[in-house]
Formats: structure tokens, C-alpha cells, sequence
């Protein structure tokens, strides 16, 4: 059993060190561990350090590509290694490394295909009030929009199976918590949360100037994701609520109509028929979207199957590799003894 703990990284030169003394080398149940950073453009000595430290393996991204790519490289990379499980920390040292037996023990167990790291934050200091009520609330519309039972939706520290990053794939650019929580939701994948210990804050998070930028963000990347995997019942909502406000003017102009008035609200018909119009293009577009997200759903199996492929392939050229490194380190092996 073999697991490579990722690490994305921005600028981590300073921090990065003390987040790789934090990892363990040993967990029951686990043959291999294996460190994998992600370099997402970092313009200080983050590479540098990470191969002076020992990393066993380190992407390198040329420019900075966002947090949900850097998640991505990191997960086809580590597939690419053997990984039979991937954890995924932050490089400022946010997560206790000693908790990561923790959260890989589900999945180990057979019980889980996804596992999330709950910082309780109703009673963790590092989160002032604000946070705290935009942690519940957000983590609160995550669950009702995947149906999955998650308390910290937006924690990154996570243990993720092979076969479920295999059928993970991160779009967005700017993180990958949530909208990884909404797929996993439709995949009808388990996901399991633990609680985990968290360390003291040594910088300012650099994946977001201010909460209210990175509300908005995470708020449009829900909807992404709810309305490409139930654009049925997304369009459905948008278009009742548009045929409902078309509805009441024109009930207006009704009764206006029938109490012989109606010449006096003929505005109130064309609103109404507007809004009424708007409604019935929204339902039409939710059939399309329907159909459209049918056809994605093959494409993702398609995917997951290339993949799969992709992989066999690279793990039975590695082994011919290794086989003939051995003969030929022992030109008599395999050969009959008199």
C-alpha cells in the first residue's frame, strides 16, 4: 500500500521545511510514504529547497496556474507514481502532520473513498467570528447542494483513493474543495470526515485578498458545479421563479381587465408576458442542459477509462524497465543451472 502526501506550493520556501519535518515516515497499514510538491510558479526557492529536503517527486508548474490545477498536476502525478492513496496538505504547515494516519484510516478500512479533514472550527482559535459563521453557512449550502454530510468543506487537508481521483476532474482554477465535494456527491462516492488538529497560522492565506472575494468565487463555482450536474432542477428553480413574478402581473391586468379597466394596465400584460417568456426559455434551456450533461457523463466515463489505461500502461513499462535493469545487473538470472 503505497501513499504520497502532495503538497501544493506558492512562494513555501520559508514555511516548506518545517512542513516536511511535520510528516510522518511511518503509518500502520502503509508500505511506502512518499512527499510530492507542487510548484505552482513559485518565484523564490521553493523547488530548490523541496530537492535539498529529499522530495521524492516535484512537479513544477511555469507560471502560476491556481490552486484547483496545482491540486490537479498533483493527483495525475501521484496516479502516475502507484499511488493507492493521496493525501493533500498545504504547504504553510496549516495541518498537523501527526493526523494524517487519522485521515488515510478510512480508506485503508474500505470505508471511504474520500476523506475530509474537520478542523472544528467553532472551537479553533484561528478562526475569528466571521470565519466561523461562513464556515456553518457555507459548509451548511455544500451539503445541500451534494447531499453529502461534510462539517469543514473547505479544509484541504484530504485522503483521497486512486480509484476516486481517477474519476476526480478539477475545472476550476481558483480551488478545488468544494467543487470536488459536489462531484464526489454525484458520483455517489463515500465520503467520510475526521477531525484533525491544526497548526498556528505563520502567514496570510495568498489564495485570497478578502473574504468577500473569496465568497463570491466559491459562490460561483457552487453554481457551476450544481448546474452542470443537475442543470435540470437548477433551470427548473430559475424558471419557476421567473414564471412566478410573470404570473402576478398579468393576474393584475386580469382582474383589471375584468372589472373593465384593462386599458390602464396593458404594461403590466407585456411584463408579465416577459417574464412568463423568460420562464418558458429557461425550462427549454434546462431540457438542453439535461441532455448536454448526459453526454458529459459519457465523456467522464470515457475519461476515467483513458485513464485507467494510461496508467496500466506506464506501471507494465515501469515493471519491463525494472525487470531488465535486474537482468542485465545479473546476466545469470533466469537462465537454467547445469
Amino acid at each position: 500500500m503505497k501513499l504520497i502526501i502532495q503538497i501544493p506550493c506558492l512562494n513555501e520556501e520559508h514555511t516548506l521545511p518545517a512542513t516536511l519535518a511535520d510528516l510522518p515516515r511511518q503509518i500502520d497499514g502503509i508500505d511506502c510514504i512518499e512527499i510530492l510538491v507542487i510548484d505552482d510558479g513559485s518565484d523564490d526557492r521553493t523547488t530548490e529547497v523541496a530537492r535539498s529536503l529529499g522530495v521524492h517527486h516535484i512537479v513544477r508548474h511555469s507560471s502560476n496556474c491556481g490552486l484547483g490545477r496545482a491540486f490537479r498536476s498533483g493527483l495525475d502525478r501521484a496516479l502516475k507514481e502507484g499511488a493507492d492513496i493521496i493525501v493533500n496538505t498545504d504547504g504553510d504547515g496549516q495541518y498537523s502532520g501527526a493526523c494524517i494516519a487519522d485521515l488515510v484510516k478510512p480508506v485503508l478500512e474500505g470505508r471511504a473513498d474520500i476523506v475530509i479533514g474537520d478542523r472544528r472550527t467553532a472551537n479553533n482559535p484561528e478562526f475569528g467570528a466571521v470565519k466561523k459563521l461562513l464556515q456553518r453557512l457555507g459548509s451548511y449550502v455544500v451539503r445541500t447542494l451534494s447531499g453529502v454530510a461534510v462539517h469543514d468543506a473547505v479544509s484541504g487537508f484530504r485522503a483521497i483513493s486512486a480509484k476516486a481521483a481517477l474519476r476526480l476532474n478539477v475545472l476550476s482554477t481558483f480551488s478545488y474543495t468544494v467543487e470536488m465535494i459536489i462531484q464526489a456527491g454525484n458520483k455517489q462516492m463515500r465520503v467520510a470526515s475526521v477531525p484533525v488538529d491544526t497548526n498556528p497560522a505563520t502567514r496570510e492565506s495568498r489564495l485570497f485578498r478578502n473574504i468577500p472575494q473569496f465568497v463570491s468565487r466559491q459562490l460561483v463555482g457552487m453554481l457551476r458545479m450544481y448546474a452542470m450536474y443537475r442543470p435540470m432542477r437548477f433551470f427548473f428553480y430559475l424558471g419557476s421563479l421567473l414564471s412566478a413574478i410573470g404570473i402576478i402581473p398579468v393576474v393584475r391586468f386580469l382582474l383589471a381587465y375584468s372589472a373593465g379597466e384593462g386599458d390602464g394596465h396593458i404594461q403590466s400584460l407585456v411584463l408579465g408576458g416577459a417574464f412568463l417568456t423568460m420562464g418558458f426559455m429557461v425550462f427549454v434551456s434546462g431540457l438542453l442542459s439535461d441532455l448536454i450533461s448526459q453526454n458529459r457523463q459519457l465523456a467522464e466515463i470515457t475519461l476515467e477509462k483513458v485513464r485507467a489505461m494510461e496508467l496500466e500502461r506506464i506501471r507494465n513499462t515501469a515493471s519491463l524497465e525494472q525487470a531488465a535493469l535486474a537482468r542485465a545487473s545479473d546476466p545469470g538470472r533466469g537462465t537454467e543451472q547445469p
